[in-house]
């Protein structure tokens, strides 16, 4: 009798998140635009659930984090 191999439905927005390649445990691969208003918000919000996380790394692209390499040098205190 032939193997069934049975996968999980996540849904149309997180199936083409996943890949070919084996993922590392515990990570999720979602486009920026979907998480940076959560962020955003949380942020400005100031939710505490964010520090839990302050010392978790992330992984960026390296053109993002050249732009925030930018932007952190270029950025000017309020007055």
């Amino acid at each position: 009798m032939a193997r069934c191999h049975l996968r999980i439905y996540h849904g149309p927005e997180t199936l083409k998140a996943h890949t070919h390649e084996a993922p590392a445990e515990n990570v999720v691969r979602v486009p920026f635009g979907e998480i940076y208003p959560l962020l955003a918000d949380a942020v400005n919000s100031r939710r505490t659930w964010l520090n839990d996380f302050e010392n978790d790394e992330i992984a960026l692209p390296t053109d993002l984090y050249e732009v925030l390499l930018a932007y952190q040098y270029n950025r000017r205190p309020s007055a």
